[in-house]
């Protein structure tokens, strides 16, 4: 198989292992293409993607917007940070406006769960979800399984620890989705006010003390805290989050083994992880950064050919 099952990528529940392992793949390739000298390919000549960002992002519209010019593809950025931007109409005429410009594929972030669902139902071009507010955030999700497949030769069987702030992450869910179609076991872990209510239901495992689930985990992926989500407090201070779910290289060293320690980013350095944590060769968080692009480029190269 060549081609992926779906025509958008909205989230890893909607795609099957198969399209996982082909992503996979391509980017395999496209890493290679990223280590020589000249670093673009001609794949996507004639294909013009917009960038529609409705909420702040850094990392993943760069990396986005790397891989589409690697790929040699017309670009064309969006950029509407106000919080005030709902479904309604601003929706539909930032589509109408893209239907104009002939664009080809879209990559989208938006507060609304949901509205990369709702875009594909209303235009032609191939949607690619960027994130949809708590929801899913696939591209994030294959990036990290295919960072754990690169380090430790296979996901399957492997155990996974997501720590940290699972209830705001749209980052947890996909992962959950993804390292399980992998063949992964997926343990969550944080601050009871931090986990979703049903999360057990999804078929992981809950902890909630921290040195436990690193003694459990082959893998340790460490979620930022999202305050900019969080309407209520959920602990009392940030320096009793670091205190009671904070990674620091002590918990580390009581250990018996050696794990893998990721993390999406951006970093909040001394709260959900320490500096001699994220920078220690235990990490792979800047791996993750490198085959960001490259999971991506494979991503709108591959959906380029589902018409």
């Amino acid at each position: 198989m060549s081609q992926l099952s779906t025509r958008h990528l909205l989230g890893i529940k909607d795609i099957t292992t198969e399209d996982i392992q082909l992503i996979f793949e391509t980017a395999q390739n496209f890493k290679e293409v990223l280590n020589r000298p000249i670093k673009k390919v001609p794949s996507l000549r004639d294909i013009t993607i917009a960038n529609i960002f409705f909420e702040n992002s850094t990392r993943t519209r760069l990396s986005f917007e790397l891989a589409e010019k690697r790929l040699s593809a017309d670009v064309i950025n969006f950029s509407s940070a106000s919080s005030s931007v709902k479904k309604g109409e601003t929706l539909i005429d930032t589509v109408n406006n893209i239907l104009s410009m002939k664009v080809d594929m879209v990559v989208m972030r938006h507060s609304s769960p949901g509205s990369p669902h709702f875009l594909s139902k209303n235009i032609k071009a191939n949607i690619i979800n960027a994130g949809d507010g708590t929801h899913e955030h696939p591209t994030q999700a294959l990036l990290d399984a295919f960072s754990i497949r690169e380090k430790l030769g296979d996901v399957a069987g492997k155990k996974v620890a997501i720590i940290g702030d699972i209830l705001h992450s749209r980052v947890a869910l996909s992962n959950i989705f993804c390292l399980q179609k992998l063949g992964a076991e997926v343990m969550v872990c944080g601050p009871i006010t931090l986990l979703p209510k049903h999360i057990a239901s999804l078929g992981v495992k809950v902890e909630y003390d921290v040195q436990k689930a690193l003694e459990w985990c082959d893998v340790a992926n460490v979620l930022r805290i999202q305050l900019e989500r969080q309407q209520i407090k959920y602990f009392p201070s940030l320096r009793e989050y670091s205190l009671y779910f904070g990674v620091n290289k002590k918990m580390l060293d009581r250990l018996d083994k050696e794990i893998v320690i990721m993390h999406p980013g951006p970093i909040n350095r001394g709260v959900e992880l320490n500096s001699d944590v994220a920078d220690s060769e235990h990490s792979i968080i800047l791996n993750q950064v490198e085959n960001g692009v490259a999971i991506r480029m494979a991503v709108l190269y591959l959906l380029a050919g589902v018409k």
